[in-house]
């Protein structure tokens, strides 16, 4: 063969392969190469699961979490594992999906487990807590310190397996119509408040009501509350919560840290085989970081507009953010004193982050370097 002849045949084998390779190149950024896609029948369904979730998956970072973690154990089982998700309501109350998971109405769902704290008093400790861990420190101490354990351990009492599977950083303190320059001007507010920090508003004197974050805005434009947090200034602003209150306060002290799970029914979750719990685990602590990376990349460039819809981002001073603290510590002394568990976990976290301390306080820029 010519040395043309054969510059041919290499061209054209190699235009053949690249049509091919193109062909079946699944649809969506899966980061796989061309020449290392390969076409794969779809797996006969072994798991097909409904899911209600707490959040509206149309809301940004916190809602559109499940649906990631639901596609891609989708696509990583070839579509033998299917979670059907559902809307907060459609089948079950956005406040009752662990209830429906432990009664096995459901086998799993995804929820922020602080809503499980009338009946479950140390269930805010695995899902926010006040002046609390920041995201990368809860994660150490579930993954590494034990926190895993003492969470399987709190709801296998409750027929549930809870599964770490989102995560985002500190929620804003609240938006407000009026601003609050000092403790007094909480007194009377009638506020939506969840977790932990509801009942330390509650002892500033503020009335605190719960409300699915479908219903807040209504409530907030009606009159009916004079105030709310609920999330982080992307999801707020897309509930347009800055529509109708203009002071959007910081830091988030109630929520430091904001911790999703799947919860799944425990009979379920032990007549699944062992590569398909730890499918689930792998898909869950995927999500973890896709949903802190999220998180993270979003809030900025929505505080930075602010100031074009009449929005003023404003700090708690000092002197407020003390007395909240000092009173948030009283309450997790009474409950920990009233609750073995949450003494349990309470005594844990604090054991982990005093040791971190030594880390985090030598390790790290200060954050006004």
């Amino acid at each position: 063969m010519s040395n043309r002849a054969a510059l041919t045949a290499v061209i054209v084998a190699f235009i053949v392969g690249l049509i091919g390779s193109l062909a079946i190149r699944p649809h969506g950024n899966t980061g796989a190469s061309p020449a290392a896609a390969t076409v794969q029948e779809a797996q006969p369904v072994r798991i097909n699961w409904r899911l209600p979730v707490v959040f509206q998956t149309t809301l940004p970072v916190l809602g559109d979490n499940p649906l990631y973690v639901v596609d891609i154990i989708k696509r990583a089982s070839n579509g033998a594992v299917n979670l059907e998700i559902f809307e907060p309501g459609e089948i079950v109350p956005a406040f009752s999906i662990t209830d429906a998971v432990r009664d096995r109405k459901v086998e799993a769902g995804y929820t922020w487990v602080g809503y499980d704290q009338g009946k479950i008093p140390a269930s805010p400790l695995l899902g926010a807590v006040p002046f609390g861990m920041e995201p990368w420190e809860y994660s150490a101490w579930w993954f590494e310190a034990g926190g895993r354990e003492l969470g399987e351990k709190l709801y296998q009492k409750h027929n549930i397996h809870p599964i770490f599977c989102g995560m985002t950083g500190p929620e804003t303190a609240g938006w407000f119509r009026k601003q609050i320059k000092a403790l007094e001007d909480l007194r009377g507010l009638k506020i939506r408040f969840a977790g932990l920090g509801g009942q330390v508003m509650e002892r500033m004197g503020a009335s605190v009501t719960m409300l699915p974050g479908g219903e807040i805005f209504q409530a907030l434009e009606k009159g009916a509350i004079d105030a709310t947090e609920f999330a982080l200034p992307v999801v707020d602003q897309t509930l347009g919560f800055n529509r109708v209150a203009k002071y959007n306060y910081y830091p988030g002290w109630h929520q430091t840290f904001t911790a999703s799970h799947l919860v799944v029914n425990i009979d379920a979750w032990r007549a699944l085989s062992p590569a398909d719990q730890a499918l689930l685990e792998m898909g869950c602590t995927a999500g973890v970081m896709r949903n802190l990376a999220n998180s993270e990349a979003k809030q900025g460039a929505i505080i930075a507009g602010f100031g074009d819809i009449g929005v003023s981002a404003e700090s708690f001073s000092e002197p407020i953010l003390r007395e909240l603290e000092r009173t948030t510590q009283n309450i997790m002394e009474e409950q920990a004193a009233a609750d073995s568990d949450f003494a349990e976990i309470l005594a844990s976290q604090r054991k982990f982050r005093a040791e971190y301390q030594f880390w985090k306080a030598r390790a790290y820029l200060p954050r006004d370097f």
